[in-house]
């Protein structure tokens, strides 16, 4: 009778042991894009908007190393491939911290767009409207800011602009004015790349696979040498600050539709830039 005691009370706290190591696995995280990509490869950081829960947060996952937002307020709708998101005025998709891409020599930063017509700041004026931006911890720059990406104008005449913080300096590089692009507010999709190479210390522009012929140069300035440790966090859809009181133009949100962010450790060439807009990624 003991031994048949014995002989069950085993099995049975094998069987708990059993259950409790599978609990102790990790939770199911929903399924989210994973771009082909080696390990430590050279996209650094990618959010396609695609994942399949009903957690914003796991819908803009960077799915290079699970890095996920702490705030999300997008609305979900139809992306170029997949879905996407629209973005809400006064509103971005934030994280916390920021990957390995900041830390770049040179960068390929790649995102599809839909904006229809002018560009507004957040109080429906005239203004700019950001793609992106990555937020600097308090009295470091005068834009609190240590790079964004925005654009500015309307179907006629759109301006692109974007600057970077270094540990040495500052620098802007936009196409505006004589420089201005027509058609890119035009209510659908297009493909907007930026290029950094630190050989050249050249900026370089794509609209739907199509360089820009305007080549910017940052004197001489090789290896693009962020600030990294003045990040404080990285935004998607807005500009570095939240001075929406003033309206401050630093503080301006994107209205119209993002899919498909990928930013690279590298210079992607035309026919790789050309790729990505082919295959709508």
């Amino acid at each position: 009778m003991k031994n048949n005691l014995k002989t069950i009370l085993s099995v049975a706290l094998v069987a708990f042991v059993a259950i409790s190591c599978q609990k102790m696995d990790k939770p199911e995280l929903g399924n989210y894009p994973v771009d082909a990509n080696p390990p430590n490869g050279p996209l650094k950081f990618y959010v396609a908007f695609d994942g399949t829960t009903t957690n914003p947060l796991m819908n803009a996952v960077d799915s290079i190393r699970a890095n996920f937002p702490s705030e999300n307020p997008f609305t979900t709708v139809d992306g170029i491939k997949g879905k996407g998101v629209t973005g809400v005025n006064q509103k971005f998709i934030k994280y916390p911290s920021f990957n390995s891409w900041a830390s770049s020599s040179s960068f390929t930063i790649s995102i599809w767009y839909k904006k229809d017509g002018q560009t507004k700041n957040n109080n429906g004026t005239n203004g700019p409207e950001y793609l992106l931006s990555m937020r600097a911890v308090n009295n470091f720059h005068w834009s609190n800011a240590v790079g964004f990406v925005f654009l500015e104008g309307n179907n006629t005449a759109c301006a692109v602009k974007t600057m970077f913080v270094s540990n040495t300096g500052d620098a802007w590089f936009t196409w505006e004015g004589g420089q201005s692009i027509a058609g890119l507010c035009d209510n659908n999709w297009h493909h907007l790349v930026l290029t950094y190479d630190e050989t050249t210390s050249q900026v370089k522009l794509y609209i739907d696979g199509v360089q820009n012929p305007n080549v910017k140069t940052w004197g001489g300035h090789g290896a693009l040498n962020l600030a990294t440790s003045k990040i404080s966090e990285f935004r998607i859809g807005a500009g570095p600050s939240t001075s929406y009181a003033s309206d401050d133009w630093l503080a301006c949100t994107f209205k119209g539709s993002l899919d498909q962010l990928r930013m690279y450790s590298t210079v992607l060439t035309q026919a790789e830039i050309q790729a990505l807009f082919t295959a709508k990624q």
